[in-house]
């Protein structure tokens, strides 16, 4: 059958396509099948959920969200996309305190990959977990909560252990933002100030075209005060509404220019109304201690002539640590350096190998979902508990029915 990813750059192999609506259902496919992955809205660019048996779509898992006001809670099926979910909660006084860049992406898969947002004193949106229900391989429902002794494992768990049917979600009370643009950073004042300008707002963006070298092409804030954001440098607010990739219209974009709106349709960089793009593009992302960053990012500019006919952007974001076993945030402070490449598989491979080898001696983490080269040696290497992680994937799952190659390496590693 042909069932590509969002990018269109992987064809999954699967032999059939089941799409449950209940935990009753997502029981039968699992005794059907061999082998079974679960599929979110396949926004991944990786072999991460393919398989050659039984893809599992969450797209009809989708039970109506349930609000806790006394734990400030919400609990929903595990394939609501994050911009379907947030103005119910809106609509009740409630708010997520992170989003992705992009709303559309399901909220099983986003936390299952360590998929994140911005902010100095966020977390991913894995560290907003507080239970999960999961189906395991066996057929029975398990329900894990914050504290008990395999959640820590299982809430960013590369669909190792089952399939999640739902999650419960922190909440906080509903909160206004805004947002705006600043243009043409210089680079050197970027590295000078990183954490001047990355704790300058809520919630910062740095977006580098690298048409220009020595220029940070916009800067993307989000505030929850009134007060605009205090940037060093000479440097301007956008005078229109921009998209961070040039010569893009910034319809889809989220309302910028400082005017005050809901949470819901500021954190996100992109509107759940429009597609952001059509997918023509790969993206790959490194991250990198807290610690680390402007020197990484030094590195990184050292690369640019080898590779920048390749990038159509590099942004940058931070998040704060959290306690997951495979979060890119485990244990540390923790900057993404993120890149949308043009479509063109075999250069931006060269290219992610090359920036992974020069980031190695920082302990950079691939994001799961995005292009990595999987070395096992780098893997063990960064992620501590990938030892106790493949452990409790052996355990869920004696019989491997979840895994694939890509699993195999990574549980390979990790033993």
């Amino acid at each position: 059958m042909a069932l590509a990813n969002w990018a269109g750059n992987v064809r999954f192999g699967a032999e059939r396509v089941e799409t449950p609506a209940s935990v009753d259902e997502v029981q039968e496919v699992l005794a059907s099948a061999t082998r079974v992955r679960a599929l979110g809205s396949a926004h991944s660019f990786n072999l991460i959920a393919d398989t050659d048996d039984t893809l599992l779509s969450t797209a009809r898992l989708i039970t109506a969200p349930r609000i806790d006001t006394e734990a400030r809670t919400v609990t929903v099926g595990g394939g609501m996309r994050y911009g379907e979910l947030a103005p119910a909660l809106e609509a009740e006084g409630w708010a997520l305190a992170n989003l992705a860049s992009l709303p559309h992406i399901s909220i099983a898969g986003a936390i299952a990959t360590g998929t994140h947002g911005s902010g100095d004193g966020v977390g991913t949106l894995s560290s907003a977990v507080a239970g999960l229900q999961l189906v395991t391989p066996a057929g029975e429902v398990r329900e894990l909560r914050r504290g008990d002794a395999d959640f820590d494992g299982a809430v960013v768990s590369l669909g190792a252990l089952g399939v999640v049917t739902e999650v419960t979600l922190d909440i906080e009370p509903t909160f206004a933002v805004r947002q705006r643009v600043y243009e043409k950073l210089p680079l050197e004042v970027a590295l000078a100030e990183f954490d001047a300008i990355m704790g300058a707002a809520y919630s910062v963006s740095l977006f580098h075209r690298w048409d220009a070298p020595d220029v940070v092409d916009q800067v993307w804030t989000k505030a929850r005060g009134d007060e605009a954001p205090l940037l060093p440098g000479s440097i301007g607010e956008a005078s229109e509404q921009v998209h961070m990739l040039a010569g893009v219209t910034p319809e889809a974009t989220t309302p910028q220019r400082g005017e005050a709106g809901a949470w819901l349709d500021r954190l996100a960089h992109f509107k759940l109304s429009h597609t952001p793009s059509n997918g023509d593009e790969l993206q790959s992302e490194m991250l990198v201690p807290r610690a680390h960053a402007v020197e990484a990012l030094r590195v990184v500019r050292g690369l640019a002539a080898r590779f920048a006919p390749l990038v159509q952007v590099m942004e940058v974001r931070s998040m704060r640590a959290d306690g997951l076993w495979l979060s890119p945030a485990y244990e540390q402070d923790t900057v993404g350096l993120h890149f949308t490449w043009l479509p063109r598989q075999s250069e931006v491979e060269g290219a992610v190998a090359m920036l992974e080898q020069a980031l190695e001696p920082f302990g950079a983490r691939p994001h799961w979902g995005k292009l990595t080269r999987l070395d096992p040696r780098v893997l063990a290497a960064v992620w501590p508990r990938l030892g106790d992680f493949a452990e409790l994937a052996r355990r869920c799952d004696p019989e491997g029915k979840m895994r694939n190659p890509f699993l195999d390496r990574v549980l390979t590693a990790g033993r």
